[in-house]
Formats: structure tokens, sequence, C-alpha cells
């Protein structure tokens, strides 16, 4: 018969599932709201040094960075949805009317032609794709915006958890990391510098993730501005939030760029702003500036880039802040299991010597 100390331990184990289990559709603002707590721990200590009031510190720190985040994705959401669909009817009008873009795309096959590649059809086929592409970019752009409108709630409910949770962090973290280490079946020791990591990669993670999109955004502005696409500034933040979408990414703003010079006679220019896109916004920030920002030093760059990439592919747009904190996790127990593996080794060794 179970002891009443083993029971109670099994209850306890149930518990946390449970709550685990209530808690997994808001999993990932609970996640976002405690690495923004760290992110944000800076600022709330100063704050409560000045005022001594940490209530008060704690929700001017998460009222003035909502409102700064939620007011500023809103306003440019809505011009980037309208610039994308007035760019890509730009572009259809250039195919349909024998603008700039269809006169080049004429002479490029024709150019093809003379060298001897075969060219039959290629005009039409690469027109007909090409249009397709622009109305698709169209359609999306208008689609984005339906389902901003029509996931109003669940935005909200994700944005409420995320709160609640910053605010908690910010006020009660050491308490409630005292009581992480009470209740877990590690060594408490083990258990510190499981949290202690935790809050140290999770701050590092979202701030490399947010200075990897600024970076991106500074670099593409200055490609912008280099090859005369109108509006590089514009351009440039829209690089810096297209950066954390998955898969395709800051593609969405130079690309269309690269076309849009097309379009108007610059192919030069145009050829400039693709490869720089793909060198530098896309090769320099994604391969170099990100997993130096976002690793860890003590962490392989071989696990660096499987957490990005891997995160990104599993868990989309979500896998960059995941990934990073549960390979950094992982990296922390193994390395914690070793630690005691080698002791215990090196223990029995000893023991056994003297026993001899």
């Amino acid at each position: 018969m179970l002891s009443s100390r083993t029971a109670l331990g099994w209850l306890a184990v149930a518990a946390v599932f449970a709550i685990a289990w209530l808690a997994l559709p808001f999993a990932t603002g609970i996640l976002l709201g405690a690495l923004m707590a760290f992110t944000l721990d800076p600022v709330y200590a100063a704050l409560v040094r000045r005022w001594h009031r940490p209530t008060t510190a704690s929700l001017i720190t998460i009222a003035t960075s909502t409102l700064l985040i939620v007011g500023a994705l809103s306003a440019f959401m809505t011009q980037f949805v309208m610039r994308s669909v007035s760019l890509a009817n730009t572009l259809r009008d250039q195919l349909h009317n024998h603008g700039t873009l269809s006169v080049w795309i004429d002479s490029a096959t024709g150019w093809l032609g003379r060298i001897g590649i075969s060219t039959e059809n290629m005009t039409d086929q690469l027109t007909e794709q090409l249009e397709a592409g622009f109305g698709e970019i169209a359609s999306r752009s208008a689609a984005i915006a339906a389902s901003i409108a029509t996931g109003t709630f669940s935005t909200l409910l994700g944005l409420f958890f995320a709160v609640m949770t910053t605010h908690l962090v910010l006020r009660y973290w050491s308490r409630m990391s005292q009581a992480i280490v009470l209740v877990s079946p590690l060594d408490p020791e083990h258990t510190r510098e499981l949290l202690a990591d935790f809050r140290r990669v999770g701050s590092m993670t979202v701030s490399g993730t947010v200075l990897t999109g600024v970076s991106q955004g500074l670099l593409a502005m200055l490609g912008f501005w280099l090859t005369g696409v109108p509006r590089p500034i514009f351009f440039g933040i829209a690089t810096a939030l297209a950066s954390l979408i998955p898969a395709v990414g800051t593609l969405l703003v130079w690309v269309p760029a690269g076309l849009y010079l097309f379009a108007v006679s610059h192919p030069g220019k145009a050829i400039v702003e693709l490869a720089w896109g793909a060198l530098v916004v896309v090769g320099l920030s994604d391969y170099l500036i990100r997993p130096r920002l976002v690793g860890d030093e003590a962490m392989p760059a071989l696990l660096v880039f499987i957490a990005l990439f891997g995160g990104l592919e599993a868990l989309g747009l979500r896998g960059l802040i995941v990934g990073p904190v549960l390979m950094a996790l992982a990296v922390t127990v193994l390395r914690l299991y070793s630690v005691d593996r080698a002791a215990r080794t090196t223990g029995g060794h000893s023991g056994g010597g003297g026993e001899a």
C-alpha cells in the first residue's frame, strides 16, 4: 500500500500535468510573457530603485512596452498592406499594358534566343506566372488584413496572458524560483542553475531576435537608399518586421523592391538590390549576426543553428524564440548530468581504492 508521502508526491505530479494541460493553449503567450519580463527586468529594477513602488514600476513598464509594440505594429501593418496591394497592382499594370516590365521580359527572352536557348512561349508563360505572383501578393495582403481582423479575440487573449505573466514574473520571480527549487526532484543547486540559464537565455533570445530584425532593417534600408527605391526608411522598417515571418521573411520586401526597379527601367540597380538582399540582408544577418546575438558562447555553433532553424521548421515563428531556449536548457541538463556522473565515477573509484 502506498504511503501518504508517496501518494502526495504522485498527486503533485498529476497537479503539474493538469495545470500544464490547461495552460497549453496559451503556452506561447505565457512563455513570451516570461521572456519579456526577463528582458525588461533592468528597466523595472531602475524604476523600483527610483520610486520604491514595485507594483507601480511593473505596471508602468508593461503598459509602456505594450502600447509601443501594439501601436507601432497596428499602424505599420495598415500602411504595409495598403502599399503591398498598390505595388502589386502597379506591377500587374506594367505587364498588361506593355509597360517597362513587359518590354524588359521581351528583351530578355530575345537575348536568350540569340544565344541558342529556346524561348518558344517563354514570354507568355513568364508573364502569366509573374501576373499570378503579383495577384497572389495582393490577395495575400488582403488575407493578412482579414486574418488580423478575425483573429482579434485570440490575439487579445494571448496578449492578456503575456501581460499577466510579465507582471507576475517581474514582481515575484524570486519567490517563484524558490518554490520551484523546493518542489523540484532535482538537486537544489541543479534547479537553481537551470532557472538561471532559462532566465539568461530567454532574455538573450528576445533581445537577440529584436536586434537581428533591427540590423536587417538597417541593412535593407541602406540597400534601398543606394539603389533608389522610394521610401527607404519605410521599407527598412518593413524588412525589420518581416524578419519575424517564418520561411519567407525579408524576401517579402526586398524581392518586390528589386522587381519594382526592373519595372521602372533600372535593371542594373535591380540586380544590385536583389544581390544585396540575398547576400547581406539574408546571408550576413541570418548566418552571422543572428547566431552571435541569440547563441550562447558555451554552446557550439552547430547547436545554435539547429536551435534557430530547427525551431523555425518545427514551430514556425514561435521556434525563433522557443528553439534557442529549449536547446540551451537541454545543453544545461546534459552538462549537469555529465558533471554529476563524473563526480560519482570519481568518488566510486576513490572509495574502491581506499577499501582495497
